[in-house]
């Protein structure tokens, strides 16, 4: 009978304590219970987070200007999200915009999302506007942007844009571009060439990094006579008309171009084959793209930015049950050591090394760059101030 008491007077006092546990959010608990109550938090923010199961996520990517084939920025972001999901079992699928309309972007990032895809990855600064539209429509779907800056998002409507489901990635390119030029005068090549795709904010710091990099290696080695011929296309792709824009260039005694924008790199490697002229390549390798499709040595490096270590962090952390340490932010990436191997901003092993610019002299400026001993404007309101190289601003081809 005395066992039978017991045991009933300790199922009371745990009922008890437990509506004692759920009144604590209206009366001020005891302040044993509150020291107790803040342990078991502290315990709880100490425990690792919950991962996502495989089921759970869906990734769609959206592409910008262009499609999934463009060997540049759409074909990059696209085979990395399907090489994560394909190793880690999780569902993706992507979505090509009827049109380059905000319209039609946002078209297909809703239809994604009725298809049930929870994780939309979208590169580029096209993808501003629809992100302002759509991602306060649906706080429960991550949102991954690459190149979609601050000013983007704040560039559209009269509402101050804020919303904690998205991440953005924007690159120093300006560092990538600044490598490129270096390198190339470095190599022996004084008769430059910069063809933009658009002059937007990323591909404006790629060119104005290119001119202070060549200015730089220009004056260090004591060349005289480097010309830049600087132009923007006005599209990512290339035609014929930018086609024969560059075969002027390169028949005048041009030696090397830095296309730098989507597919319009295709319309300076077909003139560059025309003279056994040189190719810079932009966003990712681009050696054996150009020169598999144009002429064997013809890219001389690729001023590279981290668009697959990107998709690669952003979706392991949400899967791992770590998005809160990322969502809401927009993250400039460059140089995080000084082994350029572990940086977003790079050049390729395939640079075509050579006595003027060895690999270990790479390494050299990596470390200058890193450390703040060398320095590189990001400013895009004007071409750089230059001391040793002349540029010829060409304007725009096309726009």
């Amino acid at each position: 009978m005395k066992k039978k008491l017991f045991v009933l007077t300790l199922i009371f006092l745990m009922a008890f304590s437990l509506f004692a546990c759920g009144k604590k959010a209206e009366e001020a608990a005891p302040a044993e219970e509150a020291t107790e109550d803040a342990e078991a938090e502290e315990a709880e923010t100490e425990e690792p987070a919950e991962t996502t199961e495989a089921g759970d996520m869906k990734v769609a990517m959206v592409t910008d200007y262009g499609d999934i084939t463009d060997q540049s920025f759409n074909q990059t972001t696209y085979e990395a999200c399907k090489a994560y999901c394909d190793s880690n079992g999780v569902e993706f699928t992507y979505k090509k915009p009827a049109t380059d309309a905000d319209a039609d972007r946002v078209s297909s990032i809703e239809e994604a999302i009725e298809d049930g895809f929870n994780v939309i990855v979208m590169p580029g600064y096209a993808f501003a506007n629809a992100i302002y539209e759509v991602a306060p429509l649906y706080p429960d779907v991550k949102f991954v942007a690459l190149d979609v800056s601050e000013g983007d998002l704040t560039a559209y409507g009269e509402r101050e844009f804020s919303a904690d489901n998205v991440y953005s990635a924007v690159y120093q390119e300006e560092l990538a571009g600044y490598m490129a030029g270096y390198a190339a005068v470095k190599l022996g090549y004084t008769k430059l060439g910069f063809l933009g795709g658009m002059a937007v904010p990323a591909v404006q710091r790629y060119g104005h990094g290119f001119v202070q990099g060549a200015d730089a290696a220009a004056n260090e080695a004591g060349v005289d006579g480097v010309e830049i011929k600087y132009v923007y296309g006005g599209q990512f792709f290339g035609d014929a008309d930018i086609t024969a824009a560059m075969d002027t260039w390169y028949s005048a005694g041009t030696e090397c171009v830095f296309a730098c924008g989507g597919g319009i790199f295709t319309s300076a490697a077909e003139a560059a084959a025309k003279t056994n002229g040189k190719v810079i390549g932009v966003d990712v390798d681009q050696a054996g793209t150009i020169d598999g499709g144009y002429g064997d040595g013809m890219t001389v490096t690729s001023a590279m930015k981290g668009l697959a270590p990107t998709v690669n962090t952003l979706l392991s952390a949400i899967k791992e049950g770590q998005w809160d340490s990322y969502k809401g932010q927009i993250q400039t990436l460059g140089l995080v050591s000084e082994d350029p191997a572990l940086n977003y901003v790079q050049l390729p092993a395939s640079t075509q090394w050579a006595d003027g610019f060895q690999e270990a002299d790479y390494n050299t400026l990596v470390g200058e760059l890193f450390s703040g001993s060398r320095t590189v404007s990001n400013d895009t309101s004007a071409l750089p101030q230059v001391t040793k190289v002349t540029v010829d601003d060409q304007g725009s081809i096309k726009g």
